[in-house]
């Protein structure tokens, strides 16, 4: 146990002593981060939030479900969602006005590092309108593609949206993307022009835009600076009046639906709840429609966005609850709660995410086994996007292939992994999920379907028993100025993609439809882009099913062993020039060792490309005897540092990021 899980533990048990105090976990731990940079103010904090917990709780049962708006910020990135949710909590008593909000609603390490959100986050508001008091719940939603299931989950939870665009840059792919998520959901769209305050800003044009591309009237546009806090008041006007209440019955029997869930090592499972009918309190007894298991309910309470414990939560209302759910698969998202002795009908739940991307992922150490397989359960409990199956591999051991929505939602995780579990894993080359038609009667009957998924290139079935491939297809939506679009067209054309139509945004902008196999342009399609373009492109696709393709299975040798981690499926058309620019990245990207190493591509038996790595001259070790003791131990300590970071396939030793690196490639 940690220094600071120690001192929560213990801050815990004496703050239970006092009467009506409810300090959560999650406040204490913020208390204790603060306390590492502001020590002379930990007392006050402390006695702060007991001072907060023993306020007189909520009573939610005068906000009738007619009182109630449910609605979630959507945007392409960097258009000022968070910040826009940072004034509405300001503005709504949530949090205190302080020039230290910024991104309030961004709690993970990896958001504030990468300055990107990548969860959706909970926020109930109380905000009075013409005399009459409202509960708000907000959802912060996220903005890169990769995180779209995020988006769509939040959008099935909520009555309206806010669709944010940026007054310099105008309608982006993501925010098209993201408008007809809400548009087929039959949502209230309320247009947020954001960023007024900008020098280049100019949000005529972008009003004309999006009466032009979406047919909103301009008149219903609301024109903000969130970072000002310029008519940010309308915005919350805007709500009440255009977005309806939720549709929920206070007096039909309890039943809600799990929308979002993470895992507390204290307390077990937190399950973020939408109240669709009756009211729940604490001590009922409840069921899991999943599992049929039953639970007590130890605590409930609102997100305000920290934990704020009420006593009820009824009908139309948002917050969290704690049943003492101690295993992750308790808690699955778009599972349905009701009362033990009043069953209902399940919900529907959330359509089920498709991964776009599988890797491997495997300990650095195999007795590391058990611990990531517990951090991965528990992250994938709080990431529902992502799935899971068990994998081995000759050169890593025991592990698992992951799918997930894209790369920098795979990077995302990994990052998530080392910071919030202290894991370290070796994640190989990103592939997509292939298929394949079986022609052999007795393989399909041995799989049970004509049709085969292939995710693991190193299982591809061999031509012999297949009459034909098929590969993934997206249609990608590429919105950039009109000066860059020879650029991009030939760019597209190079990733074997198909033109599927062009109009004009505006007399400026130009909006590009094309049809790509996805595997050219999931791992750096969208950097190539940008530096194309001097960063103004933007970039989103959707997935449009499979169509055949000539594909053949490539093998990476290092000095003749085949890496199976390194295994690729490749169109026919591309597969000279990928494997000759694989092992240049590889021959660059392995360090020189004591002995000359061949890198080879080949297809069967065929070798099609082939890189030398030279061996050391000398030993540059040799002379290191005798002397300092403080400089050998250095070296050691230097080259434990090193075996972490490689792994040994065969007789070669392999950096870690090279299953990712060599797969990137620059066009001209």
């Amino acid at each position: 146990m940690s220094a600071s899980e120690r001192f929560v533990t213990v801050c815990l048990q004496g703050l239970r002593k006092i009467p009506n105090c409810s300090v959560s976990y999650s406040m204490l731990r913020r208390c204790w981060m603060e306390r590492l940079t502001d020590l002379p103010n930990f007392k006050y904090q402390i006695s702060n939030l007991c001072t907060q917990s023993n306020k007189e709780v909520i009573d939610l049962s005068k906000f009738s479900v007619d009182r109630i708006r449910n609605f979630c910020i959507i945007a392409h990135i960097d258009h000022g969602k968070s910040t826009l949710a940072d004034r509405l909590l300001e503005m709504t008593g949530a949090i205190a006005k302080t020039e230290k909000n910024k991104q309030v609603l961004d709690k993970l390490q990896v958001e504030r590092e990468r300055g990107i959100t990548v969860k959706a986050q909970t926020a109930s508001l109380f905000y009075t309108h013409q005399g009459q008091s409202y509960l708000l719940n907000l959802i912060d939603t996220p903005g890169h593609v990769d995180f779209s299931y995020e988006v769509s989950r939040s959008i099935s939870a909520c009555q309206g949206v806010l669709l944010i665009v940026d007054a310099n840059q105008g309608i982006q792919a993501q925010t098209v993307a993201n408008f007809y998520l809400a548009f087929e959901a039959q949502l209230t769209i309320i247009p947020v022009i954001n960023k007024i305050d900008l020098k280049n800003a100019d949000p005529e044009r972008v009003e004309s835009q999006i009466e032009k591309v979406f047919d909103i009237p301009r008149e219903d546009c609301i024109q903000i600076s969130a970072k000002l806090g310029t008519n940010v008041e309308k915005v919350l006007q805007a709500v009440v009046e255009r977005i309806p209440p939720p549709v929920a019955i206070v007096h039909d029997p309890f039943k809600a639906l799990v929308f979002d869930s993470n895992f507390d090592h204290y307390r077990g499972v937190v399950a973020n709840i939408a109240v669709f009918a009756g009211r729940v309190k604490k001590g009922d007894k409840i069921m899991s429609a999943h599992l049929g298991k039953a639970y007590e309910v130890n605590e409930l309470g609102l997100l305000r966005p920290e934990e704020h414990p009420t006593q009820k939560l009824f009908a139309g209302q948002v917050g969290y609850l704690i049943a003492g759910m101690k295993d992750v698969k308790e808690a699955q998202i778009g599972d349905t709660l009701y009362h033990q002795d009043q069953p209902v009908e399940a919900l529907p739940g959330f359509k089920p995410a498709r991964a776009m991307v599988f890797a491997g992922m495997y300990p650095v150490d195999q007795s590391e086994y058990p611990g990531l397989r517990s951090a991965i359960e528990r992250l994938t409990l709080n990431d529902s996007s992502v799935t899971m199956q068990k994998d081995s591999s000759l050169a890593l051991g025991a592990g698992w292939r992951l799918g997930f929505l894209g790369l920098l939602h795979m990077e995302v995780f990994n990052q998530r992994l080392e910071q919030e579990y202290n894991a370290s894993v070796i994640v190989t080359a990103p592939t997509v999920p292939y298929k394949a038609v079986l022609s052999s009667a007795k393989l399909i009957k041995e799989h049970g379907s004509e049709e085969i998924e292939v995710v693991n290139p190193a299982q591809f079935p061999d031509r012999s028993v297949v009459s034909e491939y098929l590969e993934p297809m997206v249609i990608g939506t590429i919105l950039a100025p009109d000066t860059y679009t020879g650029k991009i067209m030939s760019l597209c054309l190079n990733r074997r993609g198909i033109q599927d139509n062009m109009v004009y945004v505006d007399e400026h902008r130009v909006m590009m439809k094309y049809l790509f196999p996805l595997n050219e342009i999931v791992v750096d399609f969208y950097d190539l882009l940008k530096s194309l373009s001097s960063g103004y492109a933007s970039f989103d696709y959707e997935n449009a099913g499979y169509q055949p393709a000539d594909l053949i299975k490539m093998d990476i040798l290092l000095n003749g062993r085949p890496v199976e981690e390194l295994t690729l499926i490749v169109h026919r058309a591309r597969a000279y020039s990928t494997g000759k620019a694989i092992c240049e990245r590889l021959k660059d990207s392995i360090p020189r060792q004591m002995f000359e190493i061949a890198v080879q591509a080949a297809i069967g038996s065929k070798i099609i490309a082939r890189e030398t790595i030279k061996a050391y001259r000398k030993n540059v070790l040799a002379k290191c005897y005798g002397g300092d003791i403080t400089r050998k131990m250095k070296l050691l300590k230097k080259q434990a540092e090193g075996k972490k970071k490689m792994r040994r396939i065969g007789n070669v030793d392999v950096p870690k990021d090279v299953f990712i690196n060599v797969l990137k490639r620059k066009d001209k």
